[in-house]
């Protein structure tokens, strides 16, 4: 039967009969303990724990093993581990792979708790971490060492929203030395925009409380990984306590089965919304992966098959502490708040050199306040009126 479009991936994956019961949706079985009729039934749980078997509610219920298919599925992957939050996932992803003497690749693009991460925790275990420039493309292979372990890639970056030439880089590190680990942070992708385990990618992270879930109310972290990765990805995760609620595994389920018009409606809203940005003369420039001024764009318009609602553009002037606070305070529409995902739309500001403070790959090239924007599920006409009120105040 040929493949059905992701649309109705979204709809049907992880609805088995086994996990619905009847219903529509997923049960939500909420259990620490999960009784055993029988020795024989203990043994046989036991020895498929990580089969999708009943076993141990740290191991799962039905409403994760449906979860866990789903986001399988739809990204391509053998197996999806569950985490508390994104977070989690891109910090076990990488420890499950890295020991003291080990190496990592990691993008200078990349989300700034995942530098933290690295700079303040894997220091501690001896693991030495190189950033790279998101755009370095096949040039990666030139910063591999004999003890270089994982490459870490995030595309587009977080703010600055450079894409990366992700199937010249895979190949590049596969000539190299095909045992290297390559990981992503593919949440702006939703995982469904970039196919990233088709292009070579051995684990596809995402922080599931930004688009999977959608709503801005819960957090969630997946790791969807292939064959050779996954075993090693389930168990030390695991062994490290990784887990996650029911209830939260359920509105992950949920929220796949909108995340196609949501996200059809975050790209068709931002793309209106960049393009009119561009064309305001307070702007210098619109970091929107789908316009073709964008770092990036080129491997854009190749990989993926859409956008989403993040991008971010930069002012022509830096602003003061009193313009900046006069800009941002009086939005009606947009709001300021870390994460992004839901259906609201949200607005946060940086100055050049505090940019260049989390950007260990080199500075950035503008002297101008960059400005994030995540665009939600308002009428573009009142988000467009409400940001060209804010652009009046600080003309």
């Amino acid at each position: 039967m040929k493949k059905s479009k992701i649309e109705t991936q979204l709809v049907t994956a992880g609805r088995d009969k086994r996990y619905t019961q009847g219903s529509v949706n997923a049960v939500i079985q909420r259990a620490s303990s999960l009784v055993f009729e029988s020795v024989e039934a203990k043994k046989f749980a036991t020895a498929n724990r990580a089969n999708g078997e009943l076993f141990y509610g740290r191991r799962g219920t039905l409403t994760h093993f449906s979860f866990q298919k789903a986001m399988s599925e739809l990204e391509g992957g053998v197996g999806c581990s569950l985490y508390p939050c994104g977070a989690a996932a891109v910090t076990n992803a990488i420890l499950a792979f890295v020991a003291n003497g080990d190496h990592l690749l990691m993008t200078g693009g990349a989300y700034e708790p995942t530098q933290d991460f690295c700079n303040k925790i894997l220091t501690k275990y001896g693991v030495e971490t190189t950033y790279y420039d998101p755009l370095i493309g096949p040039g990666i292979a030139d910063l591999i060492r004999p003890n270089t372990k994982v490459v870490f890639l995030e595309s587009p970056s977080s703010i600055t929203m450079e894409v990366q030439d992700v199937p010249g880089m895979v190949k590049a590190v596969g000539a190299i030395n095909p045992e290297i680990v390559i990981m992503i942070d593919n949440t702006w992708a939703a995982g469904v925009l970039f196919p990233a385990l088709d292009y070579g990618v051995d684990i596809s992270i995402q922080a599931g409380t930004k688009y999977t879930i959608g709503h801005s109310d819960a957090m969630l972290g997946t790791a969807v990984s292939n064959a050779r990765c996954w075993d090693r990805l389930r168990e030390n995760s695991y062994l490290m306590g990784q887990t996650l609620d029911a209830d939260t595994a359920y509105m992950g389920s949920r929220g796949l089965r909108t995340l196609a018009v949501r996200l059809k409606q975050h790209e068709e809203s931002s793309i209106r919304v960049a393009r009119w940005l561009s064309e305001q003369q307070e702007v210098e420039r619109v970091n929107h992966p789908a316009l073709a001024q964008s770092p990036g764009h080129e491997f854009f318009h190749r990989d993926f098959t859409g956008s989403s609602g993040l991008f971010s553009f930069v002012l022509k002037k830096r602003l003061t502490d009193e313009e900046l606070a006069h800009f941002l305070d009086n939005f009606t529409l947009f709001h300021m708040a870390y994460s992004w995902g839901g259906y609201e739309s949200l607005i946060l500001a940086n100055q050049p050199e505090e940019l260049n403070e989390i950007r260990p790959a080199g500075k950035v090239d503008f002297t101008g306040t960059l400005v994030r924007l995540h665009i939600g599920l308002e009428h573009v006409d009142d988000l467009i009126a409400d940001l060209d009120a804010g652009l009046a105040r600080i003309r």
